[in-house]
């Protein structure tokens, strides 16, 4: 046995090199980073995004050992308070919430907190550490997570980190199952299965899903799930992780019409009923005379208040500042624009695409997302892990360029008043545009870079 592993060791010395030195710069970002600084952080992204890729190609037929490093890489984050967002304590003031029968979606935390009775451990705690922009707003998050956040509150108690804790596990198992699902869809599809590492070892996955507790993965989780139980023509069961899918983050929607042509009519409307049905019964207990409102107001401001990371939308808002025009006014009408366009690009793509092939739909639904999020004024860099598990499963791999340029953003966090730099989402976008032309002009060559034989 001790020759068996010197044996395995010296074949493998320079990946397991490797994984050493990534394992001490996860270490450091979860432990001695504090986002302010900037010239660390990206230092540390930069690194690590070198040492994935070099992992991956070393090792990509070796299922296990990239399994085996990638759990590695999420443990490190276990004890850790995340600390590149706020958003936990919102979740786990929800969860509370949840966990005591008390709908969040009817009242904000900032008129809770004035309630003399109210059955939240820490509260003023979670109430600072959530911000005032979260504070003031009702919650945003679907039902089922919802049910996450309070699971999450039942386990931890009084305990923050315990939270953390259980909210960690689920987002760690639900990588592991989208690795499970993934793997058997890539052969649906006649891909190599070593490709869904890409997104497992992916530093900004990492970071920003098992470090930071964005629940992107469970919900990649259930939609890879359904998408797999689509390829092998179960689409009624696939109709249950779909919703639950939805049911976590609502991205998923999106994709609903493009569902027409690769089921057909009949099949697509039984579809959508089954994926109704699921949907509603989660939310139905969180039902109430304010619900509908106050939850579509939320939604709502991601299109017509918020902006961070943007890239069409900052270029639209310097030409109009040069022509006097007022920021806090243009949002509000580039919101309705992005919506009408979103709109009108899905259906272009339901209706002109043949989407009979189950690649192709695929293939839809990444340039569904890609576009909808090169125009949005809201893109905080964990929502690329969706591009990056859907190019995957297709022949394009902008979305790993953009995971790793996305980066630049986090430049906003070590400002005082949160302001972003031009330049940089300057190179951010122009490297994303730049490789998604190379790519559809040289795919043939590209493809060999992340996909050698």
């Amino acid at each position: 046995m001790p020759n068996q592993i010197a044996t395995y060791v010296k074949l493998h010395r320079v990946p397991i090199a490797l994984v050493l030195l990534s394992l001490a710069f996860y270490y450091t970002f979860a432990y001695h980073l504090d986002r302010t600084d900037f010239v660390k952080l990206i230092t540390l992204f930069a690194s690590l995004f070198f040492l994935c890729f070099r992992i991956v190609r070393f090792e990509k037929w070796n299922m296990k050992f990239l399994l085996v490093t990638g759990m590695l890489f999420r443990l490190v984050f276990l004890l850790a308070e995340p600390n590149l967002s706020q958003d936990f304590y919102r979740f786990i003031w929800d969860g509370h919430l949840v966990a005591n029968l008390q709908n969040p979606y009817v009242a904000a935390p900032d008129f809770l907190i004035q309630q003399k009775d109210l059955v939240i451990p820490h509260a003023q705690v979670l109430y600072k550490g959530m911000g005032e922009l979260s504070a003031q707003h009702f919650s945003n998050y679907p039902p089922l997570n919802q049910l996450f956040f309070a699971l999450a509150a039942l386990l931890g108690g009084r305990d923050l980190m315990g939270s953390i804790i259980a909210m960690r596990v689920v987002i760690v198992l639900s990588d592991l199952g989208i690795v499970y699902f993934g793997r058997k869809l890539l052969k649906n599809l006649n891909r190599s299965t070593h490709l869904i590492f890409w997104y497992f070892l992916n530093p900004l996955v990492i970071v920003e899903l098992t470090g930071n507790l964005h629940f992107e993965g469970v919900m990649l989780f259930f939609f890879v799930w359904a998408l797999y139980l689509v390829s092998i023509k179960k689409w009624a069961w696939a109709a249950i992780p779909y919703a639950l899918s939805i049911c976590v983050k609502l991205v998923p929607l999106l994709f609903l019409p493009l569902f027409l042509k690769h089921l057909g009519v009949k099949k697509s409307l039984g579809f959508y009923i089954l994926v109704g049905l699921c949907c509603l019964m989660l939310f139905v207990p969180f039902h109430s005379p304010e619900f509908i409102a106050n939850y579509g107001q939320t939604v709502g401001l991601w299109f017509s208040n918020f902006e961070f990371n943007a890239g069409l939308y900052n270029l639209v808002k310097q030409i109009a500042i040069q022509f006097d025009g007022k920021p806090w006014e243009l949002i509000k009408s580039y919101g309705t624009i992005t919506k009408v366009f979103t709109v009108s690009l899905v259906l272009l793509l339901t209706f002109f695409r043949k989407n009979e092939k189950l690649s192709t739909l695929m293939g839809s639904m990444l340039w569904a997302l890609t576009l909808y999020y090169l125009v949005t004024p809201t893109v905080h860099p964990w929502y690329i892990a969706f591009l990056v598990v859907m190019g995957i499963f297709t022949d394009y791999r902008f979305a790993l360029i953009w995971s790793a340029a996305a980066t630049l953003s986090y430049f906003a966090y070590a400002q005082p008043d949160f302001k972003e730099n031009l330049v940089l989402l300057f190179v951010e976008y122009i490297s994303v545009y730049a490789f998604i032309v190379y790519e559809i002009i040289n795919l043939g060559k590209l493809k060999t870079i992340f996909h050698k034989k």
